[in-house]
């Protein structure tokens, strides 16, 4: 039974750990997101915060013990793809939903 303790002991500060290391990257990359000296440079800091955020949700879940955080991060992984989609689209063309007029 002391194992058990001790390997749940060691999960538990293993993982705050971790979440204290996410939360200096996500700092981090919300100066690189405001200050980035181009856009390319902002939208990357951006997809990383949403790739950081959802690495944050899976540690609450596992700090937790629960599986109730699982559909939270496949909703910011959704949004996540769609959000870089439409950056890339406006890096390269300067617009997202082109309009014809035709």
């Amino acid at each position: 039974m002391e194992t058990l303790e001790m390997t749940q002991a060691l999960l538990e500060i293993v993982t705050e750990i971790c979440i204290v290391g996410v939360s200096i990257s996500l700092f981090i990359l919300l100066y690189r997101a405001i200050k980035g000296p181009t856009n390319p440079d902002r939208a990357v800091a951006l997809d990383t915060i949403g790739i950081n955020l959802m690495g944050l949700a899976g540690l609450i879940a596992i700090y937790l013990v629960t599986t109730k955080l699982n559909d939270i991060i496949l909703l910011i992984g959704i949004l996540l793809f769609i959000g870089t989609v439409a950056i890339a689209k406006f890096l390269e063309k300067g617009v997202i939903i082109e309009r014809d007029m035709d």
